[in-house]
């Protein structure tokens, strides 16, 4: 009987494990955001429709960090600490993908699209623990290859979920493929996880009375305490939140619009497969480039070029659209038009050189702002509001092509883009982890977010004054809601019992403000108690988060700058974050 090995037990294989285990990674991102919205788009399905699709494939990782703690804290003697966390994700992912077989598009989006969160939550916690893995497995001369080869693995990944799945479809039905990329992660179940051996960890010592629960509970307000102080101990740390949720770069060419376009330029699913996959390749090879290329030029000047450049290919794809009198989407099955395919292809190669570069170099930067006593905690928590502003982007960008056209929306994405730059100055190692503006920092933020959140008073009964630029200003309000309850909830542990009153109410306005979410949904109330009670939650959320917020700005917040190690949050190792 044929007896696999355990890929852990020699460096070669070590670093072939960490390779593979990644490719799963890839596989999901690749599937959502090339295939399915390929596909999507073919089937009729708007570009903003699919914009919040693929927004909502990235939420779960910018709220990853929540599973750190459930996944240090609960291990299993029989099946690995973490290997028993990867099994069960890997089964729940495979298991969630063959399940899409039965459900028809686009009639069946919504659980589609359901369906598809859980397979990314599962993927996002999966990631932890391959993380984890990593950290106490790979020796200190194996981690600076092995990442590199994580990152690459990753973007095979990629490959496969998206052009693997639109060059099959050339020779069996669409949804047939999705066995395909089940089967891809089952095999690395199979052939990588079964067989690995990793080292018996004992059972986790707790504090006399303290559950497992209680005790994840208890890492999750640490990560978050550590997480804030650390944010505004520093004018580098703070600017570093700003960085980390603005686009990094013109992203227009890098998600939905790229596939949307391809559709309706004519392209057929095996030349976007094509596209999506030389432009995978590219950019992998300009990761490796670009970070060398920072650690011989300097990181923020490089930086600084990379995301500049990344507009340049959007905006010579936004003139070749306009000149062409190309604007608004077209129904998909329209002619083909060979000279605009021809210039995306340009646009989108030399896009992926300039992407590439700039991920090569990007995380470097984040690595110096962060404080190596709470690195894990800082660093995973820039990684999470990198991924939300991904979210968003995808989101507004969505919107926006229906609302203005292709043109203008590029143009939109090549000026917003480069805005992080602007940042990127005061983005260096401090002489000290923590100054004397800690608790400016912290109030005026209180008091930023209470102002804004206080707006939407004032837009949501004009929302039908400004037209088509609705969307856009929901999808803010929609980031300035979670940012603000997210606040409350580290703020409140930050402070404790000094919050007083307003304290105790922080994490119950943060429910509500989360809840602000469920207004797209408010027009579709139409009992009028329903309808009445919809309206006036609507006031009462945001008016109960300004007051709050309002109310903290006004107290002492020096307690933010003591910044205390927490060996226990030293789990997530910084290269492999994302």
């Amino acid at each position: 009987m044929l007896r696999l090995p355990n890929l852990l037990a020699s460096r070669r294989g070590r670093l072939a494990a960490f390779f593979l285990l990644y490719t799963t990674e890839g596989v999901p991102l690749g599937f959502a955001a090339v295939a399915i919205a390929t596909e999507l788009r073919r089937r009729g399905v708007g570009p903003a429709e699919i914009g919040t699709f693929v927004a909502s494939f990235y939420l779960p990782w910018a709220f990853k960090w929540a599973a750190g703690p459930f996944v240090d804290v609960f291990r299993s003697q029989r099946w690995g600490h973490r290997r028993g966390w990867i099994l069960l994700t890997q089964i729940v992912m495979a298991l969630t993908l063959a399940v899409l077989v039965f459900i028809p598009l686009p009639q069946g989006l919504a659980l589609f699209t359901a369906i598809l969160l859980v397979h990314n939550s599962f993927a996002a916690v999966q990631d932890v623990a391959i993380d984890s893995l990593a950290v106490n497995t790979l020796g200190e001369d194996e981690r600076g290859l092995a990442n590199g080869l994580m990152f690459s693995g990753a973007m095979l990944g990629q490959a496969v979920g998206g052009s693997g799945v639109l060059f099959a479809s050339s020779y069996i039905p669409f949804q047939s493929t999705f066995l395909l990329v089940a089967a891809s992660i089952a095999l690395v179940t199979l052939f990588v996880v079964l067989p690995m051996k990793e080292a018996l960890i004992g059972a986790l010592a707790l504090p006399a009375g303290v559950t497992r629960m209680q005790q994840a509970m208890t890492d999750m307000r640490s990560f978050a305490v550590q997480s804030f102080r650390s944010f505004v101990g520093t004018s580098g740390a703070f600017r570093g939140v700003f960085f980390s949720l603005l686009p990094a770069g013109a992203m227009s060419l890098g998600l939905a619009l790229q596939t949307n376009l391809a559709v309706d330029l004519g392209m057929n699913d095996d030349q976007v497969g094509a596209l999506s996959f030389w432009s995978s390749i590219t950019s992998a090879a300009c990761m490796v480039l670009g970070g060398w290329l920072s650690d011989k030029l300097g990181r923020r000047i490089t930086l600084a070029w990379y995301l500049l450049f990344m507009s340049a290919p959007v905006l010579y794809l936004m003139w070749q659209l306009q000149v062409a009198g190309y604007v608004m989407p077209r129904p998909p099955g329209s002619t083909p038009i060979p000279a605009l395919i021809t210039q995306l292809w340009i646009a989108n190669m030399a896009y992926a050189v300039f992407q590439g570069l700039m991920y090569g170099t990007r995380s470097a930067i984040m690595m110096d702002v962060t404080n190596p006593r709470v690195a894990a905690t800082q660093f995973t928590a820039y990684m999470a509001m990198m991924n939300l502003a991904i979210a968003f982007a995808a989101s507004w960008q969505g919107v926006v092509i229906e609302a203005w056209g292709y043109p203008t929306t590029l143009l939109v994405d090549a000026i917003v883009g480069p805005l992080c730059v602007l940042l990127l100055p005061a983005m260096k190692q401090p002489a000290a982890w923590a100054d004397d503006r800690a608790n400016w920092r912290s109030r005026t933020t209180a008091a930023v977010l209470g102002v804004c959140v206080l707006s939407f008073l004032v837009f949501w009964p004009n929302r039908e004054a400004v037209g088509a630029v609705q969307p856009i200003i929901g999808t803010f309000y929609t980031l300035v809601f979670v940012a603000s309850a997210l606040f409350l909830l580290a703020g409140r542990e930050v402070l404790g019992t000094a919050s007083g009153a307003w304290g105790r109410a922080a994490p119950w306005v943060a429910v509500l403000l989360l809840a602000m979410y469920g207004r797209y949904w408010a027009g579709k109330a139409t009992a009028e108690p329903l309808h009445t009670l919809v309206n006036v939650f609507l006031y009462v959320a945001p008016l109960a988060g300004g007051i709050v917020l309002l109310a903290l700005s006004r107290m002492d917040w020096r307690e933010t700058t003591v910044i205390e190690a927490d060996p226990a949050l030293q789990r997530v190792r910084p290269e492999a974050a994302g």
